[in-house]
């Protein structure tokens, strides 16, 4: 959208802006009275102030101005017809936003010099109606409806002249969606265009109403193409500082911040802020300083004296230099999640498709959604980022309402992203609407031409979703390279360079034909498949490919079908694959694949032929899968039962573990006790395996839900050998808290280390997985513990962990933070250890190869303490 009114963003490019403070509060100080408000039963509305008593708003105004404010906001924070029909005032929406809105400028007009012109924001607070709550007797308003309530609104704020519109003290993001399309909508129809600045308002835990993190905020808002995004109300600055320094090293748009003056206490009965002026102008100073903060100002319990310092304290910055590249992400309603996983692929789920699995096209027919939820929460405990959710049936045409119902109930229970599988854009649109998240729309492609992939980029651009876009035109299925790419740069000329869309919005699949059908046209078409990957890579960076692996072996035996589509998964990796959509029961790990029956597929898949077809077919026509039990036999041919136990865990195969940790503990009890043999276990067998497969993921030989097997064969392990270990029974040698840390799921080191420590006699504060550094922070600091224990399985995950060092900084604490995990190492202990300006934190940030590492390090840490 062409902005016409772009004063304001031109002012935010060159210089620090300040919005004015607290309407409310200084409206209250003036003691008005019913009559003021034009009755009784009007009195508390301080919106119909601007018709019953105009100059006490532009008195408040005027006090801002006064002080050296740049921006004014509307008296209009609850003038919407649903909020103002709990007065009777809901005829009065047109009314009231005009004349707000004419008074303001009118005020600011009187204020501005060449030197300093003055802003108008127009103020639009939220209805109170929450979209996000799936109950239709507490929600009674649908999305559409809400377009229309805050497009009614924005029409007359921009008639009556506002320089932009502020959405403010937003708390629910589906209706920060509707909210946006809505003032999108007035800006059409008015041909008033204006930027426009978006603020969630969060609680001192970092989470919007209903849980949405910072993350999920700026990954659903980033791409519906607003100018300024922050926070807003709630706390005051001290509280808002994570999430603001979140956005400040994560958005390409400009960041505002409009706390409170503290968090609100009751004294003697009435409503205080706490924060000083002082404290308030130093703390949003900061944030302009370390954080690149644009935009700032005041909230609730904010007065001309806080905007006042605040004034003198930014007014001299310039702007700050913001960061251009955007983050590929998808969103549950609660989290971000990355679209490029490290080690790759993003999994996407399969199995909740009408089209191809008969289980869930039944569950739909029959209407149990709970069994859906089921089927889906099974898939994401499976290793699954995301989930595909296709309801298309042929037997009705319940398409839309059973998708609304599918989003519904799955956005409510899993943290989890969605993908959108429909051919029909309504169906697209009906579950953007659904949904808090941010969706990736599966598919478009050009099999009708231009037309129907225009209507599905523009559904992107307009909820900020991402598109798969499959290599398909009006001649079929490409089957070069060279046609692939060619399909993908005109999808990236419709949507990234007429339509707008971001280029990170974009999922290329280049397709790939089953090898079975003997067909000279495609018997190459493996190849070209990882060819266009890798090009497709090179030339678009930013964009991400995506591929559906069990194509590649449709029509072959079932364990043919395994190996080649594990084969062919591995090669796309390494091609620069970033999406799967697959089934891991479906495949095998890579390193497990037999020689022969591996080569059998790369040929295939590298150099297919009629005889090589013929081959391959041959090959696997005498083998079956082997059964669960057959693998259970094979562990009898080793005899060394600690071998048997790594055996086991390194190849998923649970049966029969108990018995053979019992064996291997009665064996060695004769020698060393059964304590001392449980520990040997664990450290020379159990810690090796959970190694290997933890450097097998790392290579991208093994996906992630193969890692999560083992680690529930390992969890089984240690549970068993807590029968053996005994506790020590010495004082506590001191307490330490564990986490994994936030965005990672993945637990079982941390559970070992906190066995090993608590056999060893220290107090263990366990968080759990996926725990915000904040979290993590505020309970070490409370507890008063003496070492914080971090593990993280994710190379993206991990980076968290520097976040809880520089936390640390800031609090001045010194707490020693042992690290650990698949994805960190030395280096990165030391790396994480210092500053920008290459100060070490005092504490000491140590690496820790394994739970027993773990203890070394504390106990050294312990003698150092006592001098020895």
């Amino acid at each position: 959208m062409k902005l016409k009114n772009h004063r304001y963003l031109e002012a935010l490019s060159e210089s620090i802006l300040v919005f004015d403070g607290a309407m409310g509060t200084s409206l209250q100080k003036m003691n008005l009275q019913p009559s003021d408000f034009g009755g009784e039963r009007f009195f508390g509305c301080n919106d119909i102030l601007c018709l019953t008593k105009p100059d006490a708003v532009e008195q408040v105004h005027q006090s801002f101005l006064e002080i050296g404010v740049d921006v004014i906001e509307t008296n209009t924070f609850r003038s919407n017809r649903i909020t103002l029909n709990e007065f009777g005032l809901c005829e009065k929406v047109q009314e009231l936003n005009l004349e707000a809105a004419r008074l303001a400028r009118r005020t600011a007009q009187r204020f501005g010099t060449p030197q300093q012109p003055r802003y108008v924001a127009g103020s639009i607070g939220p209805t109170g109606k929450i979209l996000s709550i799936d109950d239709a007797k507490t929600n009674l308003v649908s999305f559409a409806e809400l377009i229309d309530v805050f497009k009614e609104q924005a029409l007359a704020l921009l008639e009556g002249g506002v320089d932009l519109l502020l959405l403010e003290t937003q708390q629910d993001l589906l209706e920060v969606k509707a909210a946006i399309l809505g003032i999108r909508a007035a800006c059409q129809e008015s041909d008033i265009h204006v930027p426009l600045q978006v603020q969630t308002t969060m609680d001192a835990h970092h989470h919007m109403l209903f849980g949405s993190s910072i993350d999920a905020v700026a990954a659903v808002l980033e791409p519906m193409n607003i100018d300024v995004l922050g926070l807003n109300c709630s706390t005051g600055p001290d509280e808002m500082e994570a999430p603001i320094e979140f956005l400040g090293k994560t958005i390409s748009q400009p960041i505002s911040c409009l706390p409170n003056a503290g968090m609100p206490e009751m004294r003697d009965g009435v409503v205080v802020y706490p924060l000083s002026p002082a404290h308030f102008a130093a703390q949003l100073t900061d944030f302009v300083e370390k954080y690149g903060v644009s935009v700032v100002g005041g909230c609730c319990g904010t007065t001309p004296e806080h905007l006042h310092l605040l004034v003198q304290s930014v007014h001299a910055h310039p702007a700050p230099c913001k960061k251009t590249e955007r983050n590929a992400v998808l969103s549950s309603p609660l989290h971000a999640h990355k679209i490029r996983q490290s080690p790759p692929p993003f999994i996407i789920g399969e199995r909740l498709n009408t089209q191809g699995s008969r289980n869930f096209k039944n569950i739909v027919l029959a209407g149990n959604f709970t069994q859906a939820e089921t089927l889906a929460q099974n898939q994401v405990q499976s290793g699954a980022h995301g989930l595909d959710l296709c309801t298309a049936l042929t037997e009705n045409d319940l398409e839309k309402q059973n998708m609304v119902t599918l989003v519904r109930r799955i956005s409510h229970s899993l943290d989890t992203p969605l993908v959108i599988d429909t051919t029909n854009p309504d169906v697209m649109e009906a579950a953007l609407q659904a949904t808090p998240g941010r969706c990736l729309l599966n598919s478009t492609n050009f099999e009708s031409g231009d037309g129907k992939a225009r209507k599905v980029f523009e559904l992107a651009c307009k909820y900020g979703a991402a598109v798969l876009v499959l290599t398909i035109d009006e001649k079929g299925m490409a089957k070069s390279a060279g046609q692939k790419l060619a399909l993908v740069k005109r999808a990236y000329q419709l949507a990234v360079e007429e339509l707008g869309l971001l280029p990170e919005s974009l999922v290329f699949d280049p397709l790939t034909f089953s090898l079975a059908s003997g067909d000279l046209e495609t018997q190459d078409s493996a190849v070209q498949t990882l060819s266009a990957i890798r090009t497709i890579k090179q030339k678009f960076p930013n964009c991400h490919t995506s591929l559906g692996i069990s194509n590649v072996s449709y029509g072959f035996s079932k364990q043919a079908r395994k190996i080649l589509n594990s084969v062919f998964l591995y090669h796309a990796l390494q091609a620069g694959l970033d999406m799967a959509i697959l089934n891991a029961a479906d495949l095998i790990p890579y390193p497990e694949i037999p020689g022969e029956e591996k080569r059998k597929a790369e040929q295939l898949i590298f150099h297919n032929s009629t005889q090589v077809l013929a081959d391959f077919i041959d090959f696997f026509a005498e083998k079956k899968e082997i059964p669960p039990q057959s693998r259970t036999e094979a562990s009898s041919s080793i005899i060394d039962p600690g071998e048997r136990i790594r055996w086991r865990i390194t190849t998923r195969v649970r049966e029969g573990l108990e018995e053979d940790i019992t064996t291997f503990i009665q064996a060695e009890s004769e020698k060393k006790g059964p304590h001392q043999a449980a520990l040997a276990l664990l450290n020379g067998y159990l810690l090796p395996a959970m190694k290997d497969v933890g450097e097998q993921f790392g290579t991208g030989e093994i996906i992630l839900p193969f890692v999560l097997q083992s680690s529930e064969i390992m969890r089984a392990a240690t549970e068993k050998l807590q029968e053996y270990i005994q506790k020590q029974d010495q004082d506590t040698l001191g307490s330490v808290l564990l986490a994994t840390v936030y965005g990672d799921v993945h637990d079982i080191g941390k559970n070992l280390v906190k066995t090993i420590l608590e056999n060893n006699g220290y107090a263990v504060i366990d968080l759990g997985k996926q725990v915000p550094t904040d979290e993590i922070i505020e309970v070490a600091l409370r507890e008063k513990v003496d070492a914080i224990g971090l593990s993280a399985l994710l190379v993206n995950t991990s980076q968290q962990m520097s976040l809880v060092v520089e936390q640390l900084c800031d609090k001045r604490s010194s707490i020693p933070v042992l690290i650990g995990g698949a994805a960190v190492n030395e280096t990165f202990a030391h790396k994480i250890a210092k500053d920008e300006q290459g100060a070490v934190y005092p504490g000491g940030v140590f690496y820790c190869r394994d739970a027993f590492d773990a203890l070394t390090v504390l106990e050294t840490l312990k003698s150092r303490q006592k001098g020895l």
